[in-house]
């Protein structure tokens, strides 16, 4: 057994394609196929499931590729640790990044992440919360910026900034004039929410909940802006997060933003990474700079 069948194996289990996981670890497809076989008559376990047109793993063979995955990522965190030790600051970051916060935040932090690490090169991912932590923990990212709280021993989350909410009106909506509203005022609304899987749906539902407000039934966006313009168009009221409001950001004709007053419901960021990861020196400082200038940018609304 050795790393390199491992890495087919794990390819494999992702591609579900002989062919095609041969093509992305550059071998030709029997050579791939030889060397899983030879893997199955070591461990005494049949892996994969072959059927025309069909590659599906067998229990023993998802077992296998959860440890694979482990394995060849702390490898590879191996080798970057020693890469790092020479230049920490140069090189790829993975980064991922959730939909509702990404386009409102990075336009912020990445001029000052280049100026800071020249030599970065920032590959960054948008996903949803889940999926981020899925790639996360497969050693597919490096780091993600995530909303708290998260539950995972091997993981570290360094708290960037709080980001509070903003009720988004129709003009002519009787909340639109208020003045520090009071979330128990919401008692009687309904909201606008984006759909499943994002982590803003369960922050606002979580505002739903405290103040007796309910979910708008029959409609559920797929983005804070589709959010905007339906409360634009006078069909309900919503909650944004305040960097979603912040310039460049323009909002829609007939839609009036309200603050609460304190305690104003919000959400805390965090960088997360691995406990395990060999860059855990290098993201603290970047945790630093992309904290910093958040907060300098909710500072100035």
């Amino acid at each position: 057994m050795n790393l390199r069948d491992l890495r087919y194996l794990v390819a494999l289990a992702d591609l579900r394609h002989f062919g095609r996981a041969a093509d992305a670890c550059f071998v030709s497809q029997p050579t791939l196929s030889t060397q899983i076989r030879k893997l199955e008559e070591e461990l005494g376990v049949v892996l994969i499931e072959r059927a025309p047109r069909k590659v599906m793993l067998t229990a023993a063979g998802q077992d296998a590729v959860q440890r694979a995955r482990r394995i060849v990522a702390e490898v590879d965190e191996l080798k970057e640790s020693a890469r790092r030790s020479r230049d920490p600051a140069s090189g790829v970051l993975r980064l991922g990044v959730f939909p509702t916060l990404g386009p409102y935040l990075l336009p912020h932090v990445v001029p000052q992440l280049r100026e800071r690490f020249p030599q970065l090169e920032l590959l960054l991912t948008e996903e949803k919360s889940d999926v981020l932590l899925a790639r996360l923990r497969e050693g597919k990212l490096d780091a993600a910026l995530l909303a708290l709280p998260l539950h995972d021993e091997q993981l570290h989350a360094q708290f960037l900034f709080e980001e509070p909410f903003l009720l988004a009106a129709p003009q002519q909506h009787p909340l639109a004039q208020a003045n520090g509203l009071r979330v128990d005022a919401l008692g009687d609304e309904t909201l606008l929410l984006l759909e499943d899987g994002h982590c803003l749906r369960d922050q606002a539902l979580d505002v739903c909940r405290l103040s007796g407000a309910q979910e708008k039934t029959g409609f559920r966006a797929t983005s804070l802006e589709t959010l905007r313009q339906m409360v634009a168009a006078g069909v309900g009221v919503t909650l944004l997060p305040a960097l979603s409001v912040h310039d460049p950001i323009v909002q829609p004709a007939g839609i009036r933003l309200v603050r609460f007053a304190d305690p104003a419901p919000s959400r805390q960021i965090a960088l997360v990474w691995r406990k395990s990861s060999a860059l855990d020196g290098f993201l603290q400082q970047l945790a630093e700079v992309i904290g910093t200038q958040a907060r300098a940018q909710l500072a100035q609304g």
